[in-house]
């Protein structure tokens, strides 16, 4: 059996920026961290031959194109197996739907298990770069490449998108006492509200194509507010941190009137009368995580336990997507 796990994520700075409609012709660049919440997968050789497949859903089905769901179909095409005799099972910490990177996540712990499965090599880059390449390119879905990268490599990394396509990562260098406090002050509520991001995606996606010039000023101050954040992290200016999150989160929804609503807004202005210097919605929005930077923990959570959203709380990861079990 082989039991792989992988990172889910926050983004801590220019979000929106890894979509190729933008980096295409700008260049993009997001600083993201992974966390210690995971979706794991597990393959194994079933006694009978067939795909056996466990998920939210199970499927049984003798043939690769015959399989529903698009990513573990186009992942296993990757692979030219004649008699087909698989089993795989995915688990999540966290359900899909809520900002912070499962199907990047799903995608490359998938990817992980099935070359270890065949006894063959793969970095974190490539298997980064395979995961885009199945959910952009095969799936035609309107993501960016922030969620595959961070998964493989894990860390707080700052990633920067070139117009080619290509990806560099740089893992930040950061004290112990920033790390500390962003495990101890960066609080995680789930708002509880799952949704699909590709309408929110398709239309930044349409609008940035169109050099719609409101969308892309938009993105580029988002792309300068991510530089920004990390030099005030490096630098250990902890407020400001906060503070730019504030500045990113009032940027970000006005890329979209779907990307908030009263519910999230009311949240988010009750966390900073009671505890928060700054925050934001985490993923490209219309629900999920409200994350917040606290000078008061106990009183944020007080707040948000009268919402009854439930909190998750985190730190981060630094081994990326890997295999737990062979």
């Amino acid at each position: 059996m082989i039991i792989t796990r992988s990172p889910l994520r926050i983004t801590l700075g220019g979000g929106g920026t890894d979509l190729p409609s933008y980096y295409q012709e700008h260049e993009g660049y997001v600083l993201s961290a992974a966390i210690d919440k995971y979706i794991y997968t597990s393959v194994i050789k079933p006694f009978d031959k067939g795909i056996y497949l466990k998920y939210s859903s199970q499927e049984k089905v003798a043939d690769v194109e015959e399989i529903q769901h698009p990513i573990i179909r186009e992942a296993l095409k990757l692979f030219n197996i004649e008699k087909h005799q698989i089993e795989i099972t995915t688990l999540a910490d966290i359900p899909s739907g809520t900002g912070l990177g499962s199907s990047g996540s799903f995608t490359t712990s998938l990817l992980k298990a099935l070359y270890a499965h065949f006894r063959l090599n793969i970095s974190p880059e490539e298997i980064a770069e395979l995961a885009c390449q199945i959910e952009i390119e095969k799936m035609n879905e309107p993501v960016g490449k922030q969620d595959q990268y961070i998964a493989a490599i894990g860390g707080i990394t700052e990633f920067s998108f070139k117009k080619d396509g290509e990806v560099k990562s740089s893992t930040l260098q950061l004290s112990d006492y920033v790390i500390h406090e962003l495990e101890d002050k960066l609080l995680l509520f789930f708002t509880g509200i799952s949704r699909s991001a590709s309408s929110i995606l398709r239309d930044q996606v349409t609008r940035s194509s169109q050099l719609e010039k409101t969308m892309l000023d938009n993105l580029h101050f988002i792309k300068n507010l991510g530089n920004q954040t990390r030099d005030a992290l490096i630098g250990e200016d902890l407020r400001s941190f906060a503070e730019l999150m504030n500045v990113h989160w009032n940027y970000k929804k006005q890329r979209s009137p779907g990307m908030s609503n009263d519910q999230i807004d009311e949240a988010y202005e009750l966390g900073l009368k009671n505890g928060a210097f700054g925050g934001k919605l985490v993923g490209a929005g219309g629900g999920g995580f409200l994350m917040f930077y606290a000078a008061n923990s106990k009183r944020l959570r007080s707040a948000m336990e009268k919402l009854n959203y439930q909190e998750i709380r985190f730190k981060f990861d630094f081994e990326g997507t890997k295999v737990i079990l062979q």
